[in-house]
């Protein structure tokens, strides 16, 4: 092999494909939002228990609260699905 077919491989080699990078951020993306969401929700969920256990006739205004938070928590992980989606079919 010369010179020049080798720095013609490694020139190809050094370029890198838009598409690849966009499914790396899309990777990033989700697994991040999921990430954050299910530690958001099971944090949240821990101390909806442990005031409900300590006291227990706030359980039905509890419940309320903690659906309403879970969605909203919820909504941060649907976000990084749409960025994902995006990354993955704009480019």
């Amino acid at each position: 092999m010369n010179l020049i077919n080798f720095a013609q491989v490694a020139l190809e080699a050094a370029t890198i494909d838009p598409k690849a990078l966009a499914v790396l951020g899309a990777g990033i993306a989700i697994g991040l939002g999921a990430m954050g969401s299910a530690l958001g929700m099971g944090n949240a969920a821990a101390h909806a228990l442990d005031a409900g256990a300590r006291q227990p006739e706030i359980f039905g205004k509890l419940q309320a609260l903690l659906l309403t938070a879970i969605v909203f928590i919820e909504s941060v992980c649907i976000y990084a699905l749409v960025v994902a989606l995006l990354l993955i079919f704009a480019v």
